[in-house]
């Protein structure tokens, strides 16, 4: 395998804990389709966190969860809005719009993050058949952009979402790393913020796959297990998307490795914050740090430890840590940069 880069906290691998809980389920026969004890233990752990109130399901991937979730809580009639950096307007290539029917308005903002008074323009057409009727507001937590939303400032959403007689869905791909960073637990600022569903995020935290749907209110979860069905979500062998949630929770693995991520991009960015050649663009709150590199250097120092760029008119790239990203790893790259720099 080539060396760790910087890339995503998709292209790491698989946390041991996670694996060893893997081998453990593979053993024997169990119940498909989520009637197995790991999978009903699962559904009871999420539960734990997240409240009695609550209702989950699992699925295989984020892209599924945020569609399917939408989907849940919408009519073709309606709109989405977002960030224009989300990863429902970005990188699911149509899949929100092709799926749901649903039209994906998407609001300019300066970090990634929605605040109430972007939104105001979009609250019209209410009732005229004639316009989409607005229908969700979706963030994402961490975003996009590497920031995080304040509890305070996801109360407000979700406010301004019900008093439209709107729902506010969460992508919660990074959701780990914005806990950690806020120093709150999953409830404090999603059940207990108003936040209506949530996609809820394994694989970028050190799972194989997976993802789970989280609805606060069960009653908008009633019809959901048909959905999931109908969007080639249910998994035969379930089990291995529980086992890897039960390690997931089991003994705050989950912000262990968040943790460990966004002090690696803390790290980094204390490293190259005071290079004269390079500017950091946002606020480093979670695992992503945003710079603007000198054009000269980039694909040089890309061949050696791959990172994608962001922006590529103003030469802005984003670099992301993982559970697994080393200091040693951040030491090397900020050599290797520096090197470059100097040429």
């Amino acid at each position: 395998m080539s060396k760790r880069g910087f890339a995503s906290d998709n292209n790491a691998g698989v946390h041991p804990e996670i694996m060893n809980a893997l081998n453990k389920v593979n053993t024997g026969h169990a119940i498909a389709y989520g009637d197995d004890p790991v999978s009903l233990e699962a559904i009871a752990n999420l539960q734990k966190v997240f409240g009695t109130e609550s209702s989950a399901f699992l699925v295989f991937n984020g892209t599924a969860a945020n569609v399917l979730g939408l989907d849940a809580l919408t009519q073709p009639y309606n709109s989405v809005l977002c960030a224009e950096t989300a990863h429902i307007n970005v990188d699911e290539c149509g899949a929100p719009e092709k799926f749901t029917g649903c039209k994906l308005i998407s609001v300019p903002t300066q970090n990634g993050k929605l605040y109430p008074a972007l939104l105001e323009k979009h609250m019209h057409g209410f009732g005229f058949e004639h316009h989409s009727q607005p229908g969700i507001i979706s963030i994402s937590q961490s975003t996009e952009m590497g920031t995080v939303y304040t509890r305070d400032e996801i109360i407000a959403l979700s406010e301004f979402a019900h008093k439209y007689n709107m729902k506010l869905h969460m992508d919660g791909a990074r959701i780990s790393n914005a806990a950690v960073s806020l120093g709150m637990g999953f409830k404090e600022f999603t059940a207990d913020a108003g936040v209506d569903i949530l996609s809820f995020g394994g694989t970028k935290n050190g799972m194989m796959y997976g993802e789970a749907v989280i609805f606060f209110n069960k009653e908008l979860s009633k019809d959901f297990k048909y959905r999931r069905k109908q969007g080639m979500q249910l998994a035969s062998k379930m089990r291995f998307i529980s086992a890897q949630f039960n390690a997931f929770l089991e003994n705050d693995l989950w912000k262990k490795n968040a943790e460990h991520a966004n002090k690696m991009a803390q790290l980094l960015y204390n490293k190259v914050k005071d290079i004269p050649e390079i500017s950091v663009t946002q606020k480093v709150e979670a695992n992503g740090v945003f710079v603007i590199l000198p054009s000269g250097i980039v694909e040089k120092l890309q061949k050696e430890y791959f990172f994608y760029p962001w922006d590529e008119e103003r030469s802005e790239y984003r670099w992301m840590t993982s559970f697994d990203t080393s200091e040693e790893d951040i030491n090397n790259f900020t050599s290797r940069l520096l090197e470059l720099l100097k040429k």
